[in-house]
Formats: structure tokens, sequence, C-alpha cells
């Protein structure tokens, strides 16, 4: 029988914003990300997730739906709605797990979203899946702009 093939890792230097108020979660999320070589940025809430955007904007986002203050679904929709942040994909990590909660995920921006109990190998796995997707639109994005023309890319 022949194993299936790993994801391909990260490219180095991904930056991942992990944005939840439960400790246990950061922890387990942070070092499972570091595992595979990402970056790791911390925010506990909507507040500090905005100034870690401010200081640099991350490849993904891992965010919680029910925060302190301003949900993850309003911070979902202000990370949409500034021009500069907007291609970064957000994953839900939620115990929200009603069919409206989950469309209102998606619709307030989101690309994707897991509900806790997180199983960590899938989290990952659509982490690396929507980031790597983000950058080849963003490349893509940036050559037609550049070039005024369209341009086919290859990712490897």
């Amino acid at each position: 029988m022949t194993p299936n093939p790993e994801p391909s890792p990260p490219p180095a230097g991904r930056v991942i914003l992990v944005v939840d108020d439960a400790i246990d979660t950061l922890r387990m999320l942070c070092d499972a990300l570091a595992l595979e070589g990402y970056t790791v940025l911390v925010a506990r809430d909507a507040d500090e997730a905005l100034q870690r955007f401010d200081i640099a904007v991350p490849d993904g986002v891992l965010l919680d739906a029910v925060m302190p203050r301003m949900d993850g679904f309003a911070l979902c929709r202000q990370l949409k709605a500034t021009p500069a942040w907007s291609h970064v994909p957000v994953l839900f990590m939620t115990g929200l797990s009603e069919t409206d909660q989950i469309i209102q995920g998606f619709a307030c921006g989101g690309v994707d979203y897991v509900v806790k109990p997180l199983r960590i190998p899938e989290v990952l796995v659509r982490l690396a899946t929507h980031v790597r997707n983000a950058h080849a639109t963003r490349l893509a994005r940036e050559a037609v702009d550049v070039a005024g023309m369209g341009v086919v890319m290859l990712d490897s």
C-alpha cells in the first residue's frame, strides 16, 4: 500500500495570526504551527489582532468567533473591509456549530470554518491550502497590476 503523500510544508517565512481568548487553545495551536514551520503571532481579542495587523500583515488568520468585546465575525468584516488586509484568508475555529453561525462565518469573509474541539492535523492542512491559494492569487493579481495584462503563473 502506498502511503498518502504529506502536504507540502509552508514556504519559509509564512506568518499566521492566531486570535483566541483561551490560553490552552493558543498554546496548542502555537506549538503545532511552529512545528510546521510557521511564524506565529498571537492575539487574545480583536483589539490585539488589529494591533498585530498594524505591525505585520500575516499570511493567514485562525480566528475564534466568541471573544470579549468584538466577536470574531465583526473582526473578520473589519479585516475584509480594509483593502491592505482583505487578501488574508481567515479560518474560523469555534465551538459555534449551528448552520446559521457557520453561514455567518462565511458571509463575513471567512474562507473556512472548523468546529472545536479542533483536530489539529485537519486545521493545519486546511490552513496550508488556504495560505497557498491566497499567495498564488495575490501573485497573479500583482502580476496583472504591474504588467497591465494577463499573466499565466505556475506554482511548484
